[in-house]
């Protein structure tokens, strides 16, 4: 890396770091004045509310401060005369533009590998502070059908990864095959076993003189291989969230059990792939600036990319929402957007810029 990309580097990123800075403290301040009413009289829930909101926050402040520091760098260097200093150095444009195209690849695959821990579910734990059910998980009633097995919980704990009062239901030809019934459930090793579980087997060929129900009881069963409890948790819960695995995981699942899976692509597509609509945007603005000072419309070009960045989050917002609602599939309304919006940038710098 040359001197004069350093240089370019370390203000774009203490750009950045400002504005993020910035931003987070703008966002959790305001939300947290706004619901301090419902935050609970707890030093230990009140920052754990911080940080859970700082996290969600986090997911939109990053993208857009990664665009909103490129904006002003490019003010501030084109107005300081520095950056037509820097191309008179003999610094092409790819290579002055490849260091903080690297610095957004960086921090956008942090925010996507961060996507898949826990922190996925900030919103999810911030609202339960502000419910007063943070430390209680339980979920009631919950009757799912995976593959063959139509499974009813009385008492789900995800967190805790069990569940009581447990009826399973094998069906085979549309025909009812077995039953059991167990008051306990744990979910280890990636599959559930039955405590003290009880089995009623149905004959197959019903006759009035030999059939009979045949009744077993098992102190352990392993049954529902896969079905995790986040993903019982939050199929049972319209507005829950997944992390990027067990939304892969949920996917799995669910797509063999021909259930609709709309909703979880949008979530997989909303945190992997739109916040790189970043890097088409750094690149269409790019190839807007000019590098005399005098000729520069400073107020006009931060002002009209300023509002193009947040236009375009808004839109892609709307398209999450879409999605979601089951208005739109989750390719037509977010992942054709992002296309088009790749191809017609990469057309657009390509002939702008590379021949310069």
């Amino acid at each position: 890396m040359t001197i004069l990309s350093k240089y370019l580097l370390l203000k774009y990123l203490k750009l950045f770091f400002m504005i993020l800075i910035s931003l987070e403290l703008f966002f959790v301040s305001f939300e947290f004045i706004q619901n301090l009413d419902s935050i609970p009289q707890s030093a230990n829930l009140t920052a754990l509310y911080i940080f859970y909101n700082t996290f969600f926050t986090l997911t939109i402040t990053l993208p857009l401060s990664l665009v909103f520091a490129w904006i002003l760098l490019l003010v501030i260097m084109i107005k300081n005369n520095e950056l037509v200093s820097i191309y008179s150095l003999g610094s092409s444009k790819r290579k002055l533009f490849l260091p903080i195209l690297y610095v957004n690849f960086l921090a956008l695959g942090i925010l996507i590998a961060l996507q898949t821990t826990p922190l996925a579910y900030a919103y999810e734990k911030k609202k339960q502070i502000l419910d007063g059910d943070y430390f209680s998980s339980l979920k009631e009633d919950i009757f799912v059908k995976y593959n063959n097995v139509y499974v009813y919980f009385k008492k789900l704990y995800p967190l805790e990864q069990r569940a009581e009062g447990v009826e399973i239901f094998e069906v085979v030809e549309q025909d009812l095959a077995k039953t059991i019934s167990a008051q306990n459930a744990y979910f280890q090793n990636n599959k559930w076993y039955i405590v003290d579980a009880n089995i009623m087997n149905k004959p197959v060929n019903i006759s009035f003189l030999e059939s009979k129900l045949v009744y077993e009881f098992e102190e352990s069963i392993d049954t529902l291989d896969g079905f995790k409890p986040k993903i019982l948790d939050n199929v049972y819960t319209a507005n829950a969230n997944y992390s990027i695995i067990d939304a892969i995981d949920a996917l799995n699942v669910l797509r063999n059990q021909e259930v609709n899976t709309d909703k979880i692509r949008a979530i997989i597509y909303n945190q992997t792939v739109v916040p790189l609509f970043v890097l088409p945007l750094i690149f269409l603005f790019y190839m807007f600036i000019s590098l005399n000072n005098r000729f520069f419309e400073s107020r006009l070009f931060a002002s009209s990319t300023i509002f193009a960045t947040l236009f375009t989050w808004g839109a892609f917002f709307l398209g999450y929402k879409f999605a979601m609602g089951g208005v739109f599939s989750p390719e037509i309304a977010l992942l054709l957007p992002f296309a088009i919006m790749v191809v017609t940038v990469f057309i657009m710098f390509n002939k702008k810029v590379i021949p310069s």
